[in-house]
């Protein structure tokens, strides 16, 4: 009996050892496929930088913006940077955004930090929208199909906000991109 038991056991040792080998090698196929498919995470936003402000003032050129159509008027975002570009404001992209928004919005950090306070004073009658985890201090403004130039844009406005802090956190600017000191 025990000669029959080591009998079976040698022939069946073999192919049990090779099921077992082939079901971790397709394991780790099918582990390997389902993360080569997954999508690549997004990077971690680069946190602010400590920023000196001159004078007293936090200026237009400081601060980073992002500009989002939420409507169906084509080229809204364009030209709106285009007239943020002309006040003097970092305009790092213009898009348009899934988000429908009818009056204008501006997301940004706090609805306190100077950067958004400095945009908002283009934008009359704007909502301010709160993103605690934007960790760049970036500001993106929103516009969408009720946008009107005479009354959601204040052309006049000043393109300074005085600051009681000697330094602001604001996006970091690669050097490439850094505008000369004037």
């Amino acid at each position: 009996m025990v000669r029959l038991i080591g009998r079976v056991w040698r022939i069946v040792r073999t192919p049990l050892t090779l099921l077992v080998l082939l079901g971790i090698l397709g394991y780790g196929a099918w582990w390997g496929y389902t993360n080569v498919l997954k999508p690549i995470p997004p990077l971690p936003p680069t946190p602010c930088v400590s920023v000196p402000v001159k004078k007293g003032a936090l200026s237009a050129s400081q601060v980073t913006l992002n500009i989002y159509n939420g409507g169906s008027k084509r080229g809204l975002a364009r030209d709106l940077g285009i007239r943020l570009r002309d006040r003097g404001f970092r305009v790092q992209s213009e898009s348009n955004t899934a988000e429908k928004v009818g009056a204008t919005v501006i997301v940004g950090q706090g609805a306190k930090n100077p950067e958004v306070l400095l945009v908002k004073q283009f934008f009359p009658g704007s909502t301010v929208k709160v993103e605690p985890g934007r960790a760049d201090h970036s500001v993106d403004v929103l516009v969408g199909n009720n946008w009107n130039w005479d009354k959601h844009f204040a052309d006049k406005a000043k393109t300074t906000l005085p600051v009681k802090a000697k330094t602001v956190c604001l996006p970091s600017i690669p050097k490439s991109s850094a505008a000369p000191e004037g």
